[in-house]
């Protein structure tokens, strides 16, 4: 599906004109709670849409649920609307995919989300401006959404944003926490979309960039933000969200998504977490274990060509160069740092591996290892 996307700063005053274009008579506006009004996008959107007759939906806390996303579906069936708009970070991304995707469905939600329907008809038209720099959730066509503390993502072309709006002057008021969260995510999906068994030239040209953009202005963005650094983290998120749209993710997030649900870890520190100990466990793929059909050839120079965008000789110095860029940005680099201490956590975080995301890593890895892995993490 086709995807009109304005870039840079200003380009927000586009979204009158693509209104316009669409002649939409009814508008739900999908935000975070506080979002709209700290990013300054209130101030903006809102003049905009009087035009319109629009209801918004934000009863919603981070990381989509399925019974938050009920509450949205309601609200989209008794209101109708001809277009959504969704202006906030990938949880409001996400939770307008929901929305309209499963709004216009007549089999049971939760049996679509579980995968035990599919989805029968295309969502309505969606417009995605974000405010937040690392999920790319404004250029994928799945949703996440969480179900009993169970990660499940929901897919379709037509959840893709037909329209997406990044002005990095959205991003200015980002704390720096979430400015290094959402970084690290943007620059987990990268990697991993370099990687995944499912990379193609362009996807891996995209990846590059955004790696390139993150590793340059990361922690000035942290630390010292400019319009500039912001612009750059926008676009690297939008670019490892292109890449990840064809790819999807790997191990880190297989792993990450238990973190989140069970212990409350955000979703960049979670995949940040053991980000450094897959580069270390991938580089060393044998002919028994690769899961890459180009073999482990290709995915031994598919990691080397990271290492050296870290600027690294080998995977390892390129996994602590992860770490040290961990700590310069004030992520936790361990798990325990994290809150996960005990056995019984790592426990369930092996317990709850998300399967798909796994199938996609070019190095199939047993539960043992794992185990391993997360005692070292």
């Amino acid at each position: 599906m086709s995807q009109t996307v304005h870039f840079g700063f200003g380009s927000l005053a586009r979204l009158e004109l693509v209104l316009r274009s669409l002649s939409p008579r009814h508008i739900l506006l999908v935000t975070g709670r506080n979002s709209f009004c700290t990013s300054g996008a209130e101030r903006a959107v809102c003049p905009i849409l009087q035009p319109y007759e629009v209801s918004r939906f934000s009863e919603f806390a981070e990381n989509p649920k399925l019974e938050e996303a009920r509450k949205g579906v309601e609200l989209f069936r008794s209101f109708n609307p001809d277009v959504v708009l969704a202006v906030g970070g990938g949880t409001v991304l996400d939770m307008a995919k929901l929305i309209t995707g499963l709004g216009m469905q007549t089999n049971d939600i939760a049996a679509c989300v579980t995968g035990q329907a599919l989805l029968r008809h295309p969502a309505r038209p969606l417009l995605a401006i974000p405010t937040t720099a690392g999920s790319g959730s404004e250029a994928t066509h799945f949703a996440v959404v969480y179900c009993n503390k169970t990660k499940y993502s929901l897919a379709h072309a037509s959840l893709r944003p037909a329209v997406a709006i990044l002005d990095p002057e959205l991003t200015l008021s980002l704390p720096p926490e979430l400015t290094a969260t959402t970084g690290f995510d943007a620059l987990s999906q990268a990697v991993e979309s370099l990687w995944s068994v499912h990379s193609t030239d362009a996807t891996r040209a995209w990846a590059r960039e955004a790696i390139a953009l993150i590793l340059k202005h990361l922690p000035e963005a942290v630390h010292r933000p400019t319009g500039e650094s912001r612009q750059a983290m926008l676009r690297a998120a939008h670019l490892a969200g292109r890449a990840i749209n064809i790819t999807k993710t790997t191990a880190p997030h297989a792993v990450s998504y238990a973190m989140t649900a069970h212990f409350g870890v955000r979703h960049g520190q979670a995949v940040a977490l053991t980000l450094p100990h897959f580069f270390a466990f991938n580089a060393k793929v044998r002919e028994d274990d690769v899961a890459d059909s180009r073999g482990t050839t290709f995915v031994r120079a598919a990691v080397a060509e990271l290492a050296e965008l870290f600027g690294c000789q080998t995977p390892d110095e390129a996994a602590d160069k992860i770490r040290w860029l961990m700590r310069e940005v004030g992520l936790a680099t361990t798990l325990a740092e994290a809150g996960i201490v005990s056995n019984g956590a790592r426990q369930i975080l092996l317990d709850h591996v998300n399967p798909e995301r796994m199938s996609n890593n070019p190095r199939r890895i047993t539960r043992p290892q794992l185990a391993e892995l997360l005692e070292r993490a």
